[in-house]
Parts: structure tokens; C-alpha cells; sequence
């Protein structure tokens, strides 16, 4: 099929010829190409350059599109959601309003044991189609690439469920997907005080069948005071990798929780949250090869401190950035909002938001090679700003929605 050619680019972003994960002062560089123009041919990019450089650009091509002074960004890559669940917590954020913390409305069965309720009652197809369009509302605020995890299951059944609605989504929806099995969110009702019980029901039970139909990419843990103490997630998540399960673990959102050792000692692809870090764990972090995943709007919506970003980048970490979307501490799938706020409470430059929330997004789904960032050979998933001046603009102005449009795999959607 012939190419289309899109001319006229104010500003290509993310231009990166060799890529890799950016840690510390790396995070802060981003290539860009001025007055560029863009070939795609069969959903990939296949060409790119400044317009000075393009010869012939009528000639041979299906379409050209005058991107008339637009910025073209990597589609963002949100490496930490949970959209699969079956009905909204609006009550339980009336509940923190009146001072209810997120303890005290777990403690009375709200949280994600409410969600495992629901979810237990809800259809196959009613947890797909509400996923679905879910899907759909990011993918127009420019999310490319997502990891999806269970977790609001809690049973063999349900949590079964759950894997095989993401396992769907990946088969339908355009978007770059990835599934991570989080069976380990917390202790179910009848399992609150056998915990060794629940624990089994996850290697024993669980696992076996989610191999047997590769219903996961990722084993994740919450890692936490009052939920799986360290040495339960390394058990865990070492059974889920003797089944092909690399971890990806829930670290440090209340308390030292222990989850940066395990994460680094377990070799995780990412540690995510990070809200309670000190020196110590921030070292250790960066001496190793795990990407810590920031998830401000969860931090946000619960009124606790933001991640220390300025702090990790500064030490030499790899950081990510994604949203966390859930019913219940992160009502959002809003990367823009994401970035804004990690610019403005932060402190992280707009140019470090955008590699966190593309290329280093990526790697924490290990789907650097497809997406992420734009580069011959990788997917058209393609952000198109309506006219701003300049990329700090989108994060300064950030009330405002600034995508034009928005491409996957060489469409408009």
C-alpha cells in the first residue's frame, strides 16, 4: 500500500535514533526534529526528516496531511492501570472528604475488597465493554501502550476473569497492551487471618492455570504495611517467575514497606508509587536496573506527598510516569494531567515528563521496540497537537486540552 506523507511538522518529538533506558540527567534529553515531515507506510514509520530534506513529495504517496505548524509526539505509554473493574467508588471519595483515610475505608470493607464484590457479580462482557470504553476515553487523550492489571478478583475464579477480559482487550483493541496478574492486592474476607492460606491459593491455584492459558506477562505484589510484607512478595513473585512472570511490584505508597529491596533483589522490571522513599531506598534504587514508576494522580487524589521525582531523577534513577487508573485512589487515565502535575508539584522539566511518560514507559512494559518513541520501524502512535508555541506549553497551560488528534498504528482515531 503507498505512503502517507505528513508535512509541515512544527516540531517532531522524541526523535531518538538509538534507544535506551533514561536515567538521572539522561531523562532531560529529548530529540527533536524542527520542520520535519513523516512517512507511514502499513502502520509503521518508514520514514522522517526536516522538510528541506524531502524530495518529490507528491510523488508515490496514498495521501499527504499538512500538519500546518502541529508538535507530533510518541503516543504515551502508561505502564500502571487497573481499568478492569466493575463499578465506580464515588462514595468512598465522599468517605475521604469527611476524613475517612484509605485505611480506615479498607478496614471497613471498602477499597479494593468493595471492588472485588462488584467485580464477582459483573459479566465477562460487562467487565470487557466498560474496559472498553475506557480504552477508547484514553486513547483520545493520547495513550498508545497500557499495562492492565487484575487484582480486584481475589478468588480463582474472579481473578481468572479478569485475565481473560484483558487477554480479550489485547486481541481487539488497537492499543499496545500488556497484562500483569495481581492476584497479591490484598487479603480477601475469609483469607484475613490465613494469610498462608491465601497464599497458597495464589501459587497453588492461580498460577498454574494463568500459565497454562498465558493469561500474564507480570506478577505484581502490594507490597505494603498490613498487606504483603516483604518476604511474601518475594515468595510470591519467585513463584510467578519459575512460570514465566517477570514482577512488577506495588512499592513504598504508605510506609517503607520493604518493596524497593524486594523489587531490586528480585531484579524487577519496575518498582511504582514511590510516595515514601528516603535516602537509603533512593540509593538503591538507582544502583539498580529497575525503573521506578511515578503515579502522581494517585498521590494527588488521596491528599498524600507526591513523589520525591526531583530527588529520584537527581540520584541516577530510571523513572516512568503513568497514571495509576483505578475506581478508587485514581479515577483518571489522563497521562496529560499526569505530566502537568508532575511539572508543576514535581518539579521534573517538561522534557523529562515526556521521556518517562514515552520511552521509559515503554521499557517498563518491555514494548520499547514497537512504541515509546519516533523512530523507523515503530508504530505510528502518534500525538498531534492543536498549535501551541512550543512543548512547555502543553504542561503550563494545563487545564487545557491540547491534542488534535491522535493516531495508532497509522490511523486517526
Amino acid at each position: 500500500m503507498p505512503a502517507t506523507l505528513i508535512t509541515h511538522i512544527k516540531l517532531l518529538v522524541n526523535t531518538s535514533e538509538n534507544d535506551r533506558l533514561l536515567r538521572g540527567k539522561e531523562l532531560s534529553e529529548l530529540p527533536v526534529l524542527e520542520n520535519a515531515y513523516l512517512i507511514i507506510e502499513d502502520g509503521l514509520i518508514t520514514g522522517m526528516g526536516t522538510m528541506d530534506e524531502l524530495i518529490d513529495p507528491e510523488k508515490q504517496f496514498y495521501s499527504v496531511i499538512n500538519a500546518n505548524g502541529q508538535l507530533v509526539l510518541p503516543a504515551w505509554c502508561d505502564s500502571h492501570t487497573h481499568i478492569v473493574f466493575a463499578a465506580t467508588r464515588e462514595d468512598e471519595f465522599i468517605d475521604k472528604i469527611r476524613g475517612m483515610s484509605y485505611a480506615d475505608i479498607a478496614a471497613k470493607g471498602g477499597g479494593i475488597l468493595n471492588s472485588a464484590r462488584k467485580l464477582a457479580a459483573a459479566s465477562e462482557n460487562a467487565l470487557f465493554n466498560d474496559a472498553w470504553k475506557r480504552l477508547e476515553e484514553v486513547s483520545q487523550l493520547g495513550t498508545g501502550s497500557i499495562e492492565i492489571k487484575s487484582g480486584y478478583g481475589l478468588t480463582v475464579k474472579s481473578e481468572l476473569k479478569m485475565l481473560r477480559v484483558i487477554k480479550k482487550l489485547k486481541e481487539k483493541s488497537p492499543l499496545t497492551i500488556k497484562s500483569t496478574f495481581l492476584g497479591a492486592h490484598t487479603y480477601p474476607e475469609q483469607f484475613r487471618n490465613d494469610h498462608e492460606g491465601y497464599i497458597r491459593l495464589i501459587i497453588e491455584e492461580m498460577l498454574p492455570v494463568i500459565a497454562a492459558e498465558k493469561l500474564a506477562d507480570y506478577i505484581d505484589v502490594f507490597c505494603e504495611t498490613g498487606f504483603f510484607s516483604k518476604e511474601e512478595t518475594i515468595r510470591i513473585c519467585k513463584a510467578g517467575m519459575a512460570v514465566g512472570l517477570k514482577p512488577k511490584l506495588h512499592a513504598n505508597q504508605l510506609n517503607l514497606s520493604g518493596g524497593i529491596e524486594a523489587g531490586v533483589e528480585l531484579g524487577a522490571l519496575s518498582v511504582d508509587h514511590l510516595e515514601t522513599m528516603n535516602e537509603d531506598t533512593i540509593r538503591l534504587l538507582a544502583a539498580s536496573n529497575t525503573i521506578g514508576t511515578l503515579l502522581p494522580t494517585a498521590a494527588f487524589f488521596l491528599r498524600m506527598p507526591l513523589q520525591p521525582a526531583r530527588q529520584l531523577i537527581d540520584a541516577g534513577c530510571a523513572v516512568a510516569l503513568a497514571t495509576d487508573y483505578n475506581p478508587g485512589s485514581s479515577p483518571s487515565g489522563n497521562m496529560n494531567l499526569a505530566a502537568a502535575m508532575s511539572c508543576v508539584q514535581m518539579k521534573m522539566l517538561p522534557e523529562e515528563v515526556i521521556n518517562a511518560g514515552t520511552i521509559n514507559g515503554a521499557y517498563a512494559m518491555e514494548v520499547q521496540d514497537k512504541t515509546g518513541s519516533i523512530r523507523v520501524g515503530k508504530k505510528a502512535n502518534l500525538v498531534f497537537t492543536k498549535p501551541v508555541p512550543n512543548l512547555a506549553y502543553l504542561f503550563y497551560a494545563f487545564g487545557n486540552n491540547h491534542i488534535d488528534k491522535v493516531m495508532l498504528n497509522g490511523e486517526f482515531i
